[in-house]
C-alpha cells in the first residue's frame, strides 16, 4: 500500500512536470493544477501518517514520532478504554446471553465424535496427572501431611454431626436396604454354610436329629425376619437402628467419654505402621484399575462417560430449567471475573506496551493498521487533485 500511495504521488509529479510549459488557459491548465494539488495533498497526508510513527525524513520536527514517544500513555489509555467500554458486567452478561452457551454445548455434545473427543481429553489429562504422582509422593503425603493433621484435628464432633445429618435425612436407608437384600440372598443361597456354623455351636450331648430340626427352624425364621424387615420401612428393627445411630451421633458430639474413645481409636489407626502402606496399596489399586479402564474403550469408564455426556447434552438442549440454571451460573461467574479482575485483565495491555521498545511499538501498530493509513495518503492525493480542479475552475471564472 505504501508503493501504491507513492506511485500516485510520482504520477502526479510526472503529470505536473509534463504539463508545466503547456497552455494553462485551456484544458491543460486544469490538468496541471490538479496534478499540483494532488502532490500537495499526497505530501501533506504522507507527513501526517509518517509523523505518527517516526520523524519524517529523520528530522526531529516537533509533534512527530507520536507513538514511540507516547506509547506508555497510549497503552494506559487503551487499557482504560477497554476496561470502561468492554470489561463491564452489563456487556459481559449481554454477550453471554446472546451466545446461548448452554444450548450450543448441548448440541455439540449430541454428536458422538465430540463426546469421544471429550473423553479422550479427560483420559489424557487424567493419565498425565496419574503419571506425576508416584508411590513415594503418595507415601510422603500420607505420612508427612495427612496423618499428622488428622491426628491433631478432633474428628468425633465432625463425624457425629455428619452421622446426625445422615440419620435425619434418612440417607442411610438405601445402604440398610442393600445390606438386608444381600444378606437375605446370601443366606438363601447358602443354607449349608448356615447349618455348618450353627451346628458347630450345638451342645455335644444334643442328638443330631434335634440339631437339624432346630437349625432348619432357625434358618427359616432368620430368612422370614430379614424379609419382614426389608418389606416394612417402619419395622421395629429399623427404628431401633435409627435410634442407635442417633444416640451415637449425639454421644460423638457431646459425651466426653465417647469422644475420647473415638479420638483414641482414630489415633491408634492412623499411627499404626501399616497405615501408610495401606494407603499406598489403595492408591496403587485405584491407579491400576483406573488406567486399565481408561485403556479399554469398551470399559465401563468409557461407556458410562459417554452416557453421562449424552444425558448432559440432552438436558442442555431440551430442558429449559437446566438451560436457565447453567446460563445463570455462567453469568454469575463471568460477572464475578469481570467485576473483580476486569481491570487486572486489561492491565496486560499497558504492561505489554510498556515492555515494547518505542520503535517496536510503532512498527507493530503500523503493521496492524498501516494498510488503512496508506489509504489516507491515496485519498489525500485524489481529493487534492479534485480540489485543484475546483480551485482552477473558480480562478478561471473570476478572471
Amino acid at each position: 500500500m505504501r508503493t501504491v500511495a507513492l506511485s500516485l504521488l510520482l504520477l502526479a509529479a510526472a503529470v505536473f512536470l509534463a504539463t508545466l510549459r503547456l497552455d494553462h488557459d485551456g484544458p491543460w491548465g486544469y490538468v496541471n493544477t490538479a496534478a499540483e494539488a494532488a502532490m500537495v495533498g499526497a505530501l501533506a497526508d504522507w507527513f501526517a501518517v509518517t509523523a505518527l510513527f517516526r520523524h519524517p525524513l529523520g528530522l526531529p520536527i516537533p509533534h512527530t514520532a507520536i507513538i514511540p514517544r507516547r506509547k506508555n500513555e497510549i497503552g494506559r489509555g487503551l487499557q482504560d478504554f477497554v476496561t470502561d467500554n468492554f470489561l463491564t458486567e452489563e456487556i459481559a452478561r449481554e454477550r453471554l446471553a446472546a451466545a446461548h452457551v448452554s444450548e450450543r454445548v448441548g448440541r455439540w455434545l449430541g454428536v458422538a465424535r465430540h463426546r469421544r473427543r471429550v473423553l479422550t481429553e479427560v483420559v489424557r489429562v487424567a493419565r498425565a496427572g496419574l503419571g506425576r504422582l508416584d508411590e513415594g509422593q503418595v507415601r510422603e503425603l500420607v505420612e508427612d501431611f495427612l496423618v499428622p493433621r488428622l491426628v491433631r484435628e478432633p474428628v468425633s464432633p465432625i463425624a457425629g454431626a455428619l452421622l446426625e445429618g445422615v440419620v435425619a435425612e434418612r440417607t442411610h436407608h438405601g445402604l440398610v436396604d442393600l445390606g438386608l437384600e444381600e444378606l437375605h440372598d446370601w443366606l438363601r443361597e447358602h443354607p449349608g454354610t448356615y447349618a455348618e456354623v450353627l451346628g458347630s455351636r450345638a451342645p455335644w450331648w444334643s442328638p443330631p436329629w434335634l440339631d437339624d430340626r432346630v437349625i432348619g427352624w432357625t434358618y427359616e425364621q432368620v430368612l422370614a425376619f430379614l424379609l419382614e424387615i426389608r418389606r416394612d420401612p417402619a419395622h421395629p428393627a429399623r427404628l431401633a437402628l435409627d435410634d442407635l445411630l442417633r444416640r451415637l451421633a449425639d454421644d460423638l458430639q457431646h459425651d466426653p467419654d465417647v469422644m475420647a474413645r473415638a479420638e483414641s481409636l482414630k489415633e491408634r489407626l492412623l499411627t499404626h505402621p501399616q497405615a501408610a502402606e495401606t494407603a499406598v496399596g489403595l492408591w496403587r489399586s485405584f491407579r491400576t484399575a483406573l488406567e486399565t479402564a481408561m485403556d479399554d474403550e469398551g470399559s465401563y469408564f468409557h461407556t458410562r462417560g459417554d452416557e453421562l455426556l449424552q444425558h448432559l447434552g440432552r438436558r442442555l438442549t431440551d430442558d429449559p430449567v437446566w438451560q436457565e440454571r447453567v446460563e445463570a451460573r455462567l453469568g454469575e461467574a463471568v460477572s464475578f471475573v469481570v467485576t473483580t479482575y476486569g481491570s487486572e485483565v486489561a492491565e496486560v495491555i499497558s504492561v505489554t506496551v510498556d515492555r515494547w521498545d518505542g520503535r517496536e511499538a510503532a512498527s507493530r501498530i503500523e503493521l496492524h493498521v498501516g494498510r488503512d493509513l496508506q489509504f489516507i495518503r491515496i485519498n489525500g492525493t485524489v481529493v487534492g487533485a479534485l480540489a485543484g480542479l475546483v480551485i482552477h475552475g473558480v480562478a478561471q471564472v473570476l478572471s
